[in-house]
């Protein structure tokens, strides 16, 4: 806005006042003048404007969502650039952000939540059939309106999935927002629609449980559980839902996008199933109800008005269903416990402690005759740790195991260790593929079988440091025992410098780390030089090496530094002065009369502020100085 009047783009849309700040842009409520209706204007940073690859990439949004034209996505109908200011016109959406919903109401009841991920599905069904994948899935790019219509907003990092790609959309680029990444957009790898489905499956777990499944104290430590850590289940952290709804979400937030929903179609079609009243979707294909890593816990109560909203489509045949099961559940406990007292008199099953209460158990799967990597991925999958040792066989080809400790189907817990033997056969062996695996892991497993491995480190933006990036040979190349494998191993994020930040505004400051990657907290200090509000300095300070991620802290001037007036009643007037004036503070001389002969003539005889005030640096300090009247001619 300036002072002369509105700031008007292209002579057409004018900007009436500022209405949200994204990541690299301000959104401005605006009206176009031509077809005199209100439109949401995006504007670049001044500081992007002067980037060509990020207004490349600003340009690239507004194509892209430009091309979408659908009742759940946010209409994009111009763009421009004005005096080197670049801008996109977009639908003006009345109602709020999905993240200002969740931050002031609260979680959403489970039957809400369904509808709304459903319309968002509808949204990024629409764009993946036009090649688009959105890539930044999350709440502040939801918006609802008053009457509960959902759209989806800034398709600004979508990717074309067919055409030509520049090199802003290479499939090693990492974009998005940590909380909502998937494990591939995590690891810098290519991403297709079913990694908007995983972030959909983010979104869906924090409005019915109010927090997402994943945090951490960095981008890069939240973006790492993606790819390692199992979610923690709704019911088991207390959320009222079903066990379908349950299983919906476990199902988007696969590590593998083998095992997500193909489409959002498909994920609308079991979203339509439970809000019709099927919560049993087992039957629906290609749907697994519950995780092997997600044990059955009792569900949270719901509240007592939950689902009141739908509570007609399940009402049918329910007090002669509740009344049936009521009388079944309680012969069936009471049969069971004449069973158990039974076998407790006879002493059965004492010789195996139960299963602690919480704990639950992995099947160990069918490993013989599989290769050596489908053997480590299967047990990877079961979250089983693996040992291999290496023999001789002739009846099985190199590689393959033959033999497996625990056998197969035995009941163990998580993590626990399956011993595999692996037949050497009689030709070379084949390389492990380990990318991916622990240094430590991959040491082991390439020393068992007679290999000599070499480390060489190297940075990663994204994986954490220890885990093998690459390996030469190849995965799968013949090797004989003796030969040399040397992997690649991540060493962390690249470091950069710190940026000289001292003397400007401390928002700028933060807001220019914020786009280095780097989190800002600030602290105050008070200066001589910086005026109050301006960066003093950093800590750590700049030009130091420090990882993407890392907190920097900014210490601003909150002003002058402040002294304690000394005292300085007695003295004469010019050492009172010169006394004063050392701690920089302002003298302000007065006299009053004292009578003829005083000792106190020349000297201050009170001082305003007190001795011992703490002021500011060039505060105004009044002395009044003692006048002795001339003696008269009698005296």
């Amino acid at each position: 806005m300036s002072a002369q009047g509105p700031t008007v783009f292209n002579g057409r849309y004018e900007l009436h006042r500022q209405v949200a700040r994204g990541g690299m842009a301000d959104v401005y409520l605006a009206r176009d003048l031509l077809l005199d209706r209100p439109v949401a204007v995006k504007v670049l940073f001044d500081e992007f404007s002067r980037d060509p690859s990020f207004v490349e990439r600003f340009r690239r949004e507004a194509q892209a969502a430009a091309a979408l034209s659908h009742p759940n996505v946010v209409n994009v109908f111009d763009w421009g650039e004005e005096q080197g200011t670049y801008f996109i016109v977009m639908e003006y959406v009345e109602g709020r952000s999905l993240a200002e919903i969740l931050r002031t109401d609260g979680p959403l009841p489970a039957d809400r939540a369904a509808e709304v991920v459903s319309d968002i599905a509808a949204a990024l069904a629409f764009a993946h059939r036009n090649g688009l994948v959105h890539r930044d899935v999350k709440p502040g790019n939801v918006l609802v309106t008053a009457n509960g219509h959902v759209k989806v907003a800034d398709f600004g990092i979508a990717t074309a999935l067919v055409g030509g790609r520049s090199d802003l959309t290479q499939s090693g680029s990492v974009m998005g927002t940590a909380t909502y990444f998937s494990p591939e957009q995590a690891q810098g790898r290519p991403v297709d629609p079913r990694s908007d489905l995983y972030s959909l499956g983010i979104v869906l777990y924090e409005m019915v449980l109010g927090r997402p499944p994943f945090t951490g104290e960095t981008p890069v430590a939240v973006a790492y559980r993606h790819v390692q850590d199992s979610p923690l289940g709704l019911r088991a952290a207390g959320a009222p839902v079903a066990e379908s709804l349950e299983a919906i979400t476990l199902k988007l937030l696969a590590k593998n996008p083998v095992n997500r929903y193909p489409t959002a179609e498909d994920l609308r079609s079991d979203l339509r199933r439970y809000l019709d009243g099927a919560h049993d979707l087992r039957a629906a294909p290609g749907l697994a109800v519950s995780s092997p890593t997600s044990p059955a816990l009792p569900t949270a109560a719901p509240p007592a008005d939950f689902g009141a909203e739908t509570r007609h489509r399940r009402d049918d045949g329910l007090r002669r269903t509740a009344m049936f099961t009521t009388v079944l559940v309680g012969l069936l406990v009471a049969f069971g416990f004449l069973v158990l007292e039974f076998f407790d008199t006879l002493g059965v099953g004492d010789e195996e402690p139960p299963t602690p209460a919480g704990v639950y158990l992995i099947e160990v799967p069918t490993l013989i005759g599989k290769s050596l990597d489908e053997a480590r991925a299967s047990l990877r999958d079961a979250r089983l740790s693996v040992q291999m040792d290496y023999e001789a066989n002739a009846d099985f080809p190199e590689n393959t195991v033959f033999s497996q400790e625990p056998d197969a189907g035995t009941k163990i817990e998580p993590a626990e260790t399956v011993r595999l033997w692996v037949s050497r056969g009689t030709g070379p062996m084949v390389l492990l593929d380990v990318v991916g695996d622990q240094v430590v892991d991959a040491e082991r497993d390439l020393e068992a079988m007679g290999l000599k491995v070499e480390t060489v480190g190297q940075e990663h933006p994204v994986k954490p440091a220890g885990e093998v990036v690459d390996q030469s040979p190849d995965p799968g190349a013949e090797v004989a025992e003796g030969g040399r494998v040397i992997l690649f191993v991540s060493t962390g994020p690249a470091v950069e410098a710190v940026p000289d930040l001292s003397n400007r505004p401390v928002l700028d400051a933060m807001n220019i780390l914020s786009k280095l990657g780097w989190q800002a907290s600030t602290a105050e200090e008070r200066s001589r030089t910086v005026p109050e509000g301006q960066v003093i300095r950093t800590d750590p300070p700049a030009l130091s090496e420090l990882a993407p991620g890392s907190t920097i802290v900014i210490v601003m001037s909150s002003g002058l530094p402040l002294v304690l007036v000394p005292d300085v009643e007695g003295l004469m007037e010019d050492r009172a002065s010169e006394a004063l004036s050392n701690l920089d503070l302002d003298v302000n001389v007065r006299s009053e009369e004292l009578p003829a002969y005083s000792p106190n003539d020349g000297r201050v005889i009170s001082q305003s502020p007190s001795p011992d005030t703490e002021v500011d640096l060039g505060t105004q300090v009044t002395i009044v100085i003692g006048r002795a009247e001339e003696p008269t001619a009698d005296g």
